[in-house]
């Protein structure tokens, strides 16, 4: 791995995507299993999340500088599912450990050889229309990290009081890179109650935070060294015994060791504390059509791709290929492969059919759909999870 030299002459900068599929998906029951969790589910057309996410990345990155960090009950179908990709960068978490020792995980591995390359973060469960866009946002989120010690984080503009998204506070612009607006940031908030997102919302200076996030190697392992001393330690474990024939062995009894949380807590809490100037954490705007599709009612929403007057009357029929009757029902979505479907005076319904389980619930609840899982641990039901 190094630098390479594009076409022109000019300087061509390592970038290595770190895509995060480790996820379980529950609130996506009865779809999403825990050996078929959501990212590997084709949820919005014919490719599945984790290959989407793969597909948008390649024309920014070369498919051997990409890094996939999930869990052993999905790892074989994401090798499947991705062919093009080096196996040896699918890493499966021994136990599942929040973003913070997953994006650490690749960092640490990096740095005895390439600590110069770009690392790019990203969730393997969202949606982005405007994948061209996407791109251009990307590759001017490289440039700004390799740029010194600086973590890029892109804000998706916030459009709603969402409650359940974390909010970044943007300070004023300081450059322009290839037409990107590049801002200061001076704060992250993590899911704010209804009130204070309204403010937020209506403020204009405020983003959600998409969890997509550049730094180079040696920014990422420095911010950890820092904020995280032991998680640090751990990695470093981890990475020298990395290539050798006891990695296996020492990734299992360490990894567990790590503490369970997040990038955000970890590390950009920390460093934003530093204040605006000094934190050296900076914002570029991710107006590439996004949406992470956290549960069903944000599928009916992304599906139905309407205006939100129009959205609690439109019903989504989804991968129902026979007779759909509707005689005074409004704003439902129902996946019923292989059935008819009647809908008589019904609204905001989420109905999900599958081999062994019928999930039947409203848009409004359905971000409870992941206490449905826990309840069916609870009782013992293992081979519904």
């Amino acid at each position: 791995m190094g630098y390479a030299e594009g076409q022109s002459g000019e300087t061509k900068l390592r970038f290595a995507p770190v895509i995060l599929a480790g996820g379980s998906g529950t609130r996506f029951w009865p779809r999403s299993r825990k050996s078929r969790a959501k990212q590997v589910l084709a949820l919005d057309g014919e490719r599945t999340m984790i290959q989407q996410t793969v597909d948008r990345l390649l024309p920014v990155a070369s498919a051997e500088d990409i890094w996939v960090v999930t869990n052993d009950l999905l790892r074989d179908e994401i090798v499947l599912q991705l062919p093009g990709l080096s196996q040896e960068h699918i890493l499966s978490e021994p136990t599942a450990r929040n973003t913070a020792p997953a994006c650490a995980l690749a960092a640490f591995l990096l740095e005895k050889t390439e600590p110069e390359t770009v690392i790019g973060i990203f969730p393997s469960d969202h949606v982005i229309k405007d994948t061209k866009r996407f791109a251009e946002v990307v590759r001017a989120g490289v440039k700004l990290a390799a740029s010194g010690e600086k973590i890029v984080v892109l804000g998706v503009p916030a459009t709603k009081a969402e409650t359940g998204y974390g909010y970044i506070e943007q300070g004023g612009e300081v450059e322009t890179i290839d037409g990107i607006p590049v801002h200061h940031v001076k704060r992250f908030t993590e899911k704010p109650h209804k009130a204070l997102a309204e403010v937020f919302v209506a403020s204009g200076t405020y983003a959600w935070n998409s969890g997509m996030f550049l730094w180079s190697v040696k920014t990422l392992t420095g911010a950890i060294r820092e904020h995280c001393p032991e998680l640090a330690v751990q990695m470093e474990k981890i990475a020298a015994a990395y290539g050798t024939p006891g990695f296996a062995k020492v990734f299992e009894e360490v990894y567990p060791l790590c503490e369970s949380i997040s990038i955000d807590y970890a590390v950009l809490e920390p460093r934003s504390a530093k204040g605006e100037g000094a934190s050296e954490i900076y914002c570029l705007p991710g107006d590439f059509c996004w949406n992470d599709l956290g549960c069903w009612s944000a599928l009916h929403e992304h599906v139905a791709d309407c205006c939100p007057e129009d959205l609690a009357l439109r019903n989504i029929f989804d991968k129902t290929d026979r007779a759909c009757v509707n005689i005074d029902a409004h704003g439902n979505y129902i996946y019923a492969p292989g059935k008819a479907v009647a809908l008589v005076g019904v609204s905001d319904l989420v109905v999900v059919e599958t081999e062994d389980a019928l999930l039947i619930t409203t848009r409004e609840r359905s971000q409870d759909v992941g206490k449905v899982v826990a309840e069916l641990k609870l009782a013992g039901h293992e081979n519904l999870v």
